[in-house]
C-alpha cells in the first residue's frame, strides 16, 4: 500500500534520509521509530508529497509520489504532529471545506462529522473559530478531517501528542479497525509502550539510516521495545 525504495533526502550537505526502504502492506499498523532528528518527519512529509527527495521512489498503492503526487494523495489521509489549519475558520467550516476538496457527498459527510465529532467531543465548539482552539482541540479536528474522508492508508507524524488520554484511546481503537478492515497505518511516535502495544510492524531508523525493521514481537524478541532502542541507540 505505501513503498519506499532507497529513498534519500539531502539538506545541504546533510543527508537527513539515506537509501531507506520499507513496505507498508494492507493490515499492517507500521511504526516509525527514532531521537529527533533522525529523519522521521523527512521520510513522513516526502511520502506525503509535501518537499522532494534525491533519490529513490515512493509508490502510494503503486502510484509514484513524484510523478502523479495529486493522485497519490487522493489514497491516503496525512495528520501531521502539529497541524496547521486555517484558524479564520470555525471548525465546521473548516470540515465542510475538506470535504468539498474531496467530493465528499453532503450527506455522507454530515453523517460522519457528526460521528467523529461526537466520538471526540468537539460537537459543541465545531461554531468556534480554530484560532480558539488547544492544541489537542486541533489535533482532534484534523484527525476528524482525515476520518470523513474514510482513508484506506493513514500516514501519522506523532499522532498522540496533544491528546487526552480518552482520544489518545479513540485513536488507537479507529487505527486498528482500518486495519482490520485492509487498510494501513504509517505513523512515527516517541511513545515506545504505545508502538509496542499497537504495531504489527516496526522499523527504527538512527541519523537517517534504518537500523532495523520487521515484525514487532520478532524486532524485540524477550525485551521490550524501549530496551532494544536503547541499546541499538548507544551502538
Amino acid at each position: 500500500m505505501l513503498t519506499i525504495n532507497n529513498l534519500t533526502k539531502r539538506y545541504g550537505n546533510k543527508t537527513a534520509v539515506d537509501n531507506l526502504t520499507l513496505h507498508i502492506a494492507p493490515g499492517e499498523i507500521y511504526g516509525f521509530i527514532g531521537h529527533n532528528g533522525a529523519g522521521k518527519t523527512t521520510t513522513i512529509k516526502a511520502c506525503c508529497g509535501i518537499i522532494g527527495f534525491d533519490g529513490g521512489e515512493i509508490l502510494v498503492d503503486g502510484v509514484s509520489i513524484k510523478e502523479n503526487p495529486i493522485e497519490c494523495k487522493k489514497k491516503f489521509a496525512y495528520i501531521p504532529d502539529n497541524p496547521d489549519l486555517y484558524e479564520f475558520l470555525s471548525g465546521i467550516k473548516y470540515l465542510n471545506f475538506v470535504a468539498d476538496i474531496y467530493a465528499i457527498p453532503k450527506s455522507e459527510r454530515n453523517e460522519l462529522i457528526k460521528k467523529y465529532a461526537d466520538m471526540f467531543e468537539l460537537t459543541d465548539s465545531l461554531a468556534e473559530p480554530i484560532s480558539n482552539y488547544s492544541h489537542g482541540m486541533k489535533q482532534k479536528l484534523a484527525i476528524i478531517s482525515a476520518l470523513i474522508r474514510k482513508p484506506n492508508l493513514m500516514i501519522l507524524d506523532e499522532p498522540f501528542v496533544g491528546l487526552d488520554p480518552k482520544a489518545s484511546h479513540l485513536l488507537k481503537e479507529i487505527m486498528a479497525e482500518l486495519c482490520k478492515n485492509g487498510g494501513a497505518i504509517f505513523f512515527s511516535t516517541h511513545v515506545l509502550e504505545v508502538a509496542e502495544k499497537l504495531c504489527t510492524k516496526v522499523a527504527i531508523i538512527k541519523d537517517g539510516k534504518l537500523v532495523i525493521s520487521g515484525d514487532t514481537a520478532e524486532v524485540i524478541g524477550n525485551a521490550s521495545l524501549e530496551s532494544v532502542f536503547l541499546e541499538l541507540e548507544a551502538e
